[in-house]
């Protein structure tokens, strides 16, 4: 039957029988007739059919949410068994924030060295597409804002503070500033993220309380794309200062504090609340907190006894 719940899932997740069957490495009629057996078996219809794929019975929704613990559960128990044969070993997905990609070396590097035969895949996405890929079980960890939209049911642990900069290059207008406002950015010609990316919602959300409208003339998914515009010195940004600082800038492009307010927001890793954790999951949080206990810069966030805040 886990099979048949897996394939459940990934119909879920694909919404078409095509793209799931697709996905799975299977024909589509193989995957029909899986999830026919599997409504055979419970005495429940799951899927709305006609003539494609129009979604989940009442009965089929509750049954994603045991088919999502049970199919979990699984994989738990199969990777605590191999790790007990060989050791820590594997693949862990992870996704993350496009402003956060810069700060993922933070994490991989002293856990590969720790865990030598444990690979990695990392995937540019954002904070919705995280949560939504892990309650797909399509991730095993995440990397998001924990302090600004609602997470639901996850294990989340602070990494840092994203605070907000100005990016534009030298010469421009407000370039030599020691600090902007965000009512004076507003007037710049910019280029910024795109609306279903976080970092953008966060930066309408401050140009409101200054009581102005942000009106980018480019949008991008992509942070290179944002920065390949800022070097021709005619758009300029606002970003997390350790995203610019990743890029290597010289003295040619200036990262200008942004103040009234003067913004910040949390960034951690994120998992899905279940317990136990897979063998590798939970290294990777156990990676987290010493990540977070050993950056100076982040020592706010530490609780009294110098451990990180874990909710």
């Amino acid at each position: 039957m886990i099979d048949k719940l897996e394939f459940f899932i990934a119909l879920t997740r694909a919404s078409h029988f095509g793209r799931a069957a697709e996905e799975l490495g299977i024909s589509q009629p193989t995957l029909s007739a899986a999830i026919r057996q599997l409504e055979e078996q419970l005495g429940v219809i799951l899927v709305v059919r006609g003539s494609r794929f129009q979604g989940l019975t009442p009965e089929g929704q509750r049954v994603l949410e045991w088919a999502r613990r049970i199919v979990g559960d699984a994989r738990t128990m199969r990777e605590e068994m191999r790790a007990a044969r060989k050791g820590l070993v594997g693949h862990i997905r992870l996704a993350v924030i496009p402003t956060s990609l810069s700060m993922v070396p933070r994490l991989t590097e002293p856990f590969q060295a720790r865990h030598p035969n444990v690979t990695f895949s990392v995937t540019s996405r954002t904070s919705l597409q995280v949560l939504s890929q892990l309650e797909d079980l399509d991730i095993d960890a995440g990397i998001t804002y924990l302090d600004n939209e609602p997470l639901g049911r996850v294990t989340s642990v602070p990494l840092y503070f994203e605070r907000y900069h100005l990016i534009t290059a030298a010469g421009t207008p407000l370039a030599d500033r020691q600090e902007v406002t965000w009512r004076e950015v507003a007037d710049l010609r910019l280029c910024l993220l795109t609306p279903d990316m976080q970092n953008r919602r966060i930066i309408n959300g401050h140009m409101k309380e200054a009581g102005v409208s942000v009106k980018p003339t480019l949008e991008s998914n992509s942070m290179i794309v944002l920065f390949s515009h800022i070097r021709t010195g005619q758009w300029a940004s606002i970003m997390p200062k350790n995203v610019a600082e990743s890029f290597g800038f010289t003295e040619e492009i200036r990262m200008i504090p942004i103040v009234e307010p003067v913004a910040e927001h949390l960034v951690g890793l994120v998992a899905t609340h279940r317990e136990p954790y897979t063998p590798l999951v939970s290294a990777l949080l156990h990676e987290a907190r010493a990540s977070a206990a050993t950056s100076a810069f982040d020592r706010k966030i530490l609780s009294p006894h110098g451990s990180p805040i874990l909710t």
